[in-house]
Formats: C-alpha cells, sequence, structure tokens
C-alpha cells in the first residue's frame, strides 16, 4: 500500500505511537550516532537513522561495494575476450543459411553480409590460461582474479532497451537501476556520502539518466553523478555572502518544517527531501577531500594512469574538448578512494562503443582509455585487502557480430552490428570466482554453446554476493511486487568463491 494512504488509515493511538516516537527515536539515534554514543551495530539494524541508514541483508554477504564499469555502445567480445579461430577461416563467407533462416537484425542487410574474422591476437595469461586479445595486455595480468563470462545473452536490439535491461533488469522507463535496489535493501556505510555515485568518461551514453533513476523506488536511492570538472555536485558551495551559520540556521528551519509536514501526511519523499538537504551539508566538507588526488602517491597515479593525454583523432569514446583517458583513470582511482569511504554503488560509464564502422581504430582507442585503469584497480583492491568485499564488474548492453556491417551509407565490412545473442561480461572479487571461464560461443560466435546467462540471471547472483535473496527484494508499487530479477533469473553457484 502506498505509505500515505496506510497513514490516513491509521488511528489516532497508532498515529502517536509509530509517528510521534518514530520520528523522536531518529532525531535521538542520529545525536547518539553523531556523539558517537550509539554503536555501529545498533545503527546498523536501527531504520529510524535515515534512508540510506546500513540494513540487514538476508544472509551473510560476502561482497559490501560494487563497482560497476558500464561500456555503453556494446564493445566487440569477438576482438576482446572470445577468440574465434574458425571465424577467421571463414573471412568473407556468408552465413550459414541455418542461421539466416531463423536469425534477425538490427541493421545488417542479411542477403549480401558475409563473416568477417578480427585482426587482433589472443594471448593466455595467468596460470588459469585465460585468453586476452592484445588490446587489452593489462586485464590479461589480472586473469587468476577474473571471472569471464563469455555466454551472455539479451533480448534488446538496440542501445537504450539494452542499457536499460543491464541496468534496471527491465527495458522499461520509470524502474529503479540495480544501484538504487542495492541502497535500498542494504543502505550505504557512509553518511557524508550519497550511497550511489555516477561517474562518466567519454560521450556519454544514449540512456542518459534513465540508467541510474530510483524509478518508483524514494529519491534517496537515486544515482548521484559527480561532475568531471569543478565542483563535484552543482551547487555544492555556498552562495558568496552566506555565512555558515546562517545556512545553518535556515536548513534548521527547513527541516522543522518538513517534518511537521511528513508528520501529517508520511509521504517518503519528505523524509527522502530531508535526508538529502541534510547530506549535501556534510558533502560540502567531505567532496573536496574526495577528490583531491595530492594525497595519492606517484606510483599510483602512475599505474592508474592519471595524467594520460587522448591522441589526436576523431574518437566515438571521446569528444574534441574532453581528455578521456585521464578522466577515465580518474574515475576508477575515486572509486577505490568511495569504496573506503563507505559508498555502496559506483558505476563508472564509458561511452561510446558502438562502432559499427572503423572497427579496428576505434577500438583500438577505447580499450586504451580502459585497459590499464581497470587493470589498476582491481590489483590496488587486492593489495590493500578491499578485492574479496569489492565487487568490479565490466559489462554491457549486449555484443557485437561475427558479420562485418552491410548497411548502405556505411564502409561495408569496417564494422560490426548489435548482437544480443551472445557477449561477454567481467567480474571480480566480492565473493566471485575468479581464474575462471563460464559459458562458451559456438564456433563463430553466433549463439551461446553452453551455459546461457541471462542478464537477470547476473543480478540474482550478484544480489546473493550481497547476502540478498533477489525473490525477497521486492518494492509493492501500483498493486504489484516488483523486483530487480522482474519474473526470472536465478543464481548461478558455479560464480562462487
Amino acid at each position: 500500500m502506498n505509505p500515505i494512504e496506510r497513514h490516513s488509515l491509521n488511528s489516532r493511538r497508532e498515529f502517536l505511537t509509530t509517528t510521534a516516537s518514530g520520528l523522536g527515536a531518529m532525531a535521538l539515534g542520529s545525536l547518539l550516532s553523531e556523539d558517537g554514543l550509539l554503536s555501529h551495530a545498533t545503527a546498523a539494524t536501527s531504520p529510524q537513522i535515515g534512508p540510506m541508514a546500513p540494513k540487514q541483508s538476508h544472509f551473510k554477504p560476502h561482497a559490501k561495494a560494487c563497482i560497476f564499469i558500464f561500456m555503453a555502445g556494446a564493445p566487440s567480445q569477438i576482438d576482446l575476450f572470445d577468440p574465434k579461430p574458425e571465424l577467421n577461416k571463414r573471412h568473407g563467407q556468408s552465413l550459414p543459411q541455418s542461421i539466416l533462416d531463423s536469425a534477425r537484425f538490427a541493421f545488417i542487410n542479411p542477403d549480401t553480409a558475409v563473416l568477417m574474422g578480427s585482426q587482433r591476437t589472443f594471448r593466455k595469461h595467468g596460470q588459469s590460461g585465460m585468453e586476452f586479445s592484445d588490446l587489452l595486455p593489462h586485464l590479461g595480468s589480472t586473469a587468476d582474479d577474473i571471472l569471464m563470462v563469455r555466454s551472455m545473452h539479451s533480448g534488446e536490439f538496440n542501445h537504450h532497451p539494452g542499457q536499460l535491461l543491464m541496468q534496471c533488469g527491465v527495458s522499461r522507463f520509470g524502474m529503479p537501476a540495480m544501484g538504487s535496489w542495492i541502497t535500498y535493501g542494504l543502505g550505504a556505510e557512509s553518511r557524508n556520502l550519497p550511497g550511489y555515485v555516477v561517474l562518466s568518461a567519454g560521450r556519454g551514453s544514449s540512456g542518459g539518466a534513465t540508467l541510474y533513476q530510483s524509478g518508483f523506488l524514494p529519491t534517496s536511492y537515486s544515482g548521484v553523478l559527480f561532475r568531471n570538472t569543478g565542483d563535484p555536485v552543482l551547487n555544492l558551495k555556498n552562495p558568496d555572502g552566506l555565512p555558515q551559520h546562517l545556512q545553518k540556521e535556515g536548513l534548521g528551519v527547513l527541516r522543522a518544517l518538513n517534518q511537521k509536514r511528513y508528520q501529517e501526511v508520511h509521504d517518503p519523499e519528505i523524509a527522502s527531501r530531508i535526508a538529502s538537504y541534510e547530506l549535501a551539508g556534510r558533502m560540502q566538507l567531505t567532496a573536496p577531500e574526495l577528490i583531491d588526488l595530492s594525497n595519492e602517491t606517484k606510483s599510483t597515479l602512475r599505474d592508474y594512469g592519471v595524467g594520460r593525454t587522448d591522441p589526436k583523432g576523431n574518437w566515438r569514446g571521446s569528444l574534441p574538448h574532453l581528455n578521456t583517458m585521464d578522466t577515465f583513470a580518474r574515475n576508477c582511482l575515486l572509486a577505490r578512494r568511495l569504496v573506503q569511504r563507505g559508498v555502496r554503488f559506483i558505476n563508472i560509464i564509458h561511452a561510446s562503443w558502438d562502432q559499427h564502422s572503423d572497427l579496428d581504430s576505434q577500438i583500438n582507442y577505447n580499450a586504451g582509455v580502459v585497459d590499464q585503469p581497470i587493470a589498476a584497480l582491481i590489483k590496488d583492491l587486492k593489495q590493500r585487502g578491499m578485492l574479496d568485499e569489492t565487487m568490479v564488474v565490466w559489462g554491457s548492453e549486449f555484443g557485437r557480430t561475427p558479420l562485418g556491417e552491410n548497411r548502405k551509407g556505411r564502409d561495408s565490412n569496417t564494422g560490426r552490428d548489435h548482437h544480443p545473442f551472445c557477449f561477454s561480461m567481467l567480474m571480480a572479487g566480492g565473493g566471485l570466482k575468479g581464474g575462471q571461464v563460464y559459458g562458451k560461443t559456438d564456433e563463430i560466435g553466433w549463439y551461446i554453446a553452453e551455459n546461457p546467462v541471462h542478464v537477470n540471471d547476473l543480478h540474482a547472483t550478484l544480489l546473493n554476493r550481497f547476502g540478498m535473496n533477489h525473490l525477497r527484494m521486492t518494492h509493492r508499487f501500483q498493486g504489484r511486487d516488483f523486483r530487480l530479477t522482474d519474473v526470472g533469473g536465478k543464481v548461478i553457484n558455479d560464480w562462487m568463491a
């Protein structure tokens, strides 16, 4: 039931019991916590401290935080993670008729399409012998910590629906994103930063803010986009001439008015508004220190690639006025710093990998942007003893075809089209078993041959590592119980460490 409707049905006695005492406990709990008189364990189990207070999981968790690195636009798995020597042998041949009879295409003209092999070379890495393209030498050095899944599949052919499915569990507008569901279920350990932070590099994804919205969940659980230049959040600084004590008094009056209205209608958005105002005040002191990398060692900055500059060229993974190589490196380092400060979910979005033409040079650039910083992030987390409880995920909305793109108006066979039938993802840490390749595609990379994994299976398994049963983590909205995994999803036990 809607909280406002539920409240309107309460008796006077229920109102006095649940509301008056609840708000009093919230205020008292907050004051005691700030003064160090309320233990962390008590704070973690007390729902009155605020919407982002840590909450109990369904069972013992392995992961405490997730860094989801979203490669918007769909990288070519055939050129990065899933070598296909048979495809190379058949380069220039037509797709087998058995596939043509049942295949769907986004932009390709199937009558004249031909198979396109990869120009990349692959090498085995680590004790696991995991294969990576020559474009990813740094990631290859972390092979024994990585779970590579080659059998992901999706039902969405186009970018925005596919991105919604990957981030929100369904390809519809208005649904909560993965980070929103996780913070809704577990809260966060940081009082001074949002529980869910979004960092971006490159052009930006076609899905925009719909990929980190809270949907019908309270807005406290929305992703907060941090900017790459200037203040990380707009309007974080006080206007000139506004002294600190005057701002504090104004916020106090605003809180009192909001609490009075909350007592009257019990709208959860009012509680979210109160929490947002107070969080913004704390972030004024916290955010500048967060983005100041001067206390990081020179070797750390060098390992992540901070200070790199984009090569000259027209790169679809960047814009002329952006230095995407440096931005992405900083974002990976910031992600580690955010986890250290108790942020639950960080989404790093890099776009665009939508390489319908000029594949070889474009994917070379994009891989160069992300390879070193992601590998440095995994190694850094591991060296600090944080990887076991921090999940790092590389993912996208779908993959690319083993066919060369032959759309009218494009240079034929220099790029690849959308391919939702099979694609690859990488994961590390957070209770997942590294050094293994899961799933297999057929000899040309068109269909899955072993262990198919739907996007909702991925979500169910990630939630499991956070100690959450995906079937139980629901929210009732408009008469229906919703969940991240919608009406599907199964936990993949083979991934467990």
